[in-house]
């Protein structure tokens, strides 16, 4: 029965009360999945929507108790769906900031799965059965792979940067050059960090232009540090010159002063063997006299996020000490998903099969666009005569904040309203329809198409993808 009286007078509010409804026995898997108390709730607030409607002379629908467990199931599944939820990535941007940047090698998810369902000897020495330094898990790694004398990891570069600063140049200047003051996402600047750390900027040379004379006259006995800043999410071109870390490091030990390196990004080898365009690696930087080097681990170097700082023994130790390094440190998950990445790196050429990233970042263009032409009447058929879709050529970004100005050529399909189905914002309902899929698909628009750029729809992703092309129809 629907109503919950059958001898209810006319026009009373005919609603089952809610122990009829967590009573029922279809309502027995509900309580199983989401508790009966959780249950009780949604089903309360469920039934004063209804009645509020109901008083209002406005259709509550169908208020058999059948159909109100069918609306109490959907109110419950929304309610407990993660807002963290995975997404295809087919913007064409590999290492996408807001989509999370590097995703994980096989080995590093095993190694988190594991770390999250065991005790792990974060600080504790096996060997000696005393506290040990969770640094020392991945540090062997960092200096084999690096070439510096000592490591230590924190939750972000931009923490790393912090965390440097606050150590080395406390209420001391640091010098830069004006056109290496950047701003990453979130409008975060480097003047700003410096800000935070209790560091004092000295500017040094024009925005175009600096020169090692630039910074040897601005040494003096409140320097705390030279540093170098690498601009890897912007390019300034025509009048220019910058100092390079070999002519800049011979002045900075003449003047007795600590030189740092913030690469940013980061990479551990040569990207130019796999096709790449070329970017400062950290040995490279170590070498090239850098008492200090602070980079990511998220993004070319295909890790967890992260940031990493390298270089002197000594002043590896002061930053350790440092109490910040307690509030900016890493967990377990973290170093479990980094040790395994780090590994890789023994194998520099095996790394394009095993590294997801860079795996990404060299996929064949030839693959991209079978796929694409697979796909191609798929999408089409699921559109409709309201759009026209094609295969195309286009151009992939590295990262946002990692070589944003190299592109590499890909392949993807190319969506564009026709003119017997062009209605108003025709390419913002179809964006709005793809996020809607129960896996959102995120492309571009741009220069009026939608762009799906295939490079980072891995295989195992594919048919899941194709799967809920039909629902784009409904």
């Amino acid at each position: 029965m629907s109503t919950s009286s059958a001898t209810a007078p006319a026009g009373a509010i005919r609603l089952p009360a809610v122990h009829l409804i967590l009573s029922d026995q279809g309502c027995e898997a509900l309580i199983a999945e989401y508790g009966r108390v959780q249950t009780l709730e949604a089903a309360r607030a469920l039934l004063a929507e209804l009645r509020a409607m109901l008083l209002a002379a406005r259709d509550g629908g169908d208020t058999s108790i059948p159909a109100l467990l069918a609306m109490l199931s959907a109110r419950l599944r929304e309610q407990n769906a993660s807002p963290l939820r995975p997404v295809f990535n087919l913007t064409g941007t590999v290492l996408h900031t807001n989509l999370g940047r590097a995703l994980l090698p096989d080995s590093a998810v095993q190694a988190v799965v594991d770390a999250m369902r065991w005790p792990m000897n974060l600080e504790w020495d096996i060997d000696t059965g005393k506290r040990g330094d969770r640094d020392n898990l991945i540090e062997d790694l960092l200096l084999e792979l690096t070439g510096a004398e000592a490591a230590t990891i924190v939750n972000n570069n931009a923490a790393a940067v912090l965390l440097m600063l606050n150590t080395v140049a406390l209420n001391k200047e640091v010098i830069v050059s004006r056109g290496e003051l950047v701003e990453i996402g979130g409008a975060f600047r480097i003047p700003d960090v410096m800000t935070r750390a209790g560091a004092v900027l000295h500017e040094v040379g024009a925005t175009n232009r600096t020169h090692l004379k630039d910074y040897d006259e601005a040494a003096g006995p409140q320097t705390a540090l030279m540093m170098k800043v690498h601009t890897s999410n912007y390019a300034i071109t025509g009048f220019t010159k910058s100092i390079e870390l070999d002519e800049l490091a011979p002045l900075a030990k003449k003047h007795n002063i600590p030189l740092a390196v913030d690469l940013g990004s980061g990479t551990l080898v040569n990207l130019e063997q796999y096709g790449l365009p070329h970017e400062t690696t950290v040995r490279e930087a170590i070498e090239g006299g850098a008492d200090l080097v602070t980079f990511s681990g998220d993004k070319l170097l295909g890790g967890p996020q992260c940031g990493i700082i390298v270089g002197r023994k000594d002043l590896i130790a002061q930053i350790k000490k440092n109490p910040l390094k307690r509030a900016l440190r890493v967990g377990k998950l973290t170093l479990a998903a980094l040790e395994p990445v780090l590994a890789l790196y023994r194998a520099p050429d095996l790394l394009p099969e095993r590294l997801t990233t860079l795996k990404l970042l060299t996929r064949p263009a030839a693959d991209m666009r079978a796929l694409a032409q697979a796909i191609l009447p798929l999408l089409q058929t699921a559109l409709g005569a309201g759009y026209v879709v094609t295969d195309e050529a286009m151009m992939s970004q590295i990262g946002s904040g990692a070589l944003p100005v190299d592109q590499l050529p890909s392949y993807g399909l190319v969506v564009r309203p026709t003119a017997e189905g062009r209605i108003s914002n025709a390419l913002g309902v179809l964006e709005q329809r793809l996020r809607a899929l129960p896996l959102p698909v995120i492309g571009r628009v741009a220069q009026d198409a939608l762009w799906l750029d295939l490079r980072c729809l891995q295989d195992h992703q594919q048919q899941r993808f194709i799967e809920q092309l039909g629902q784009l129809a409904a």
